[in-house]
């Protein structure tokens, strides 16, 4: 059991080391392709994304008021863009939604 864990645990390091170390030890000019700057600007946000979607339709009791508020929040950034207002704004329409459903 224990040598699966270090094996485990040896291969998410090469992989997040490789990942990171590879490009600051190849890449030592600045980029001047648009596509690869556009590219490399918006990988932060899509991560983010990533982890952040499954945790909102699994945040609460069920995924049909997670969706409610996930789709409140996009409206409500897309109008206003307070993001005070846009948290209230998902969290009562994601209690509205429990209430009701």
């Amino acid at each position: 059991m224990q040598h699966n864990f270090y094996v485990s645990l040896l291969v998410l390091f090469a992989t997040i080391y490789t990942v990171r170390a590879l490009p600051l030890t190849l890449i030592r000019r600045e980029i001047k392709n648009p596509f690869i700057q556009s590219f490399l600007y918006y990988v932060p946000y899509v991560s983010l994304s990533v982890m952040t979607f499954p945790a909102i339709l699994s945040a609460t009791a069920s995924p049909v008021s997670g969706m409610i508020g996930f789709v409140a929040g996009v409206i409500l950034a897309w109008a206003d863009g307070n993001l005070f207002r846009v948290s209230i704004g998902a969290c009562l329409a994601v209690f509205l939604a429990e209430w009701f459903i």
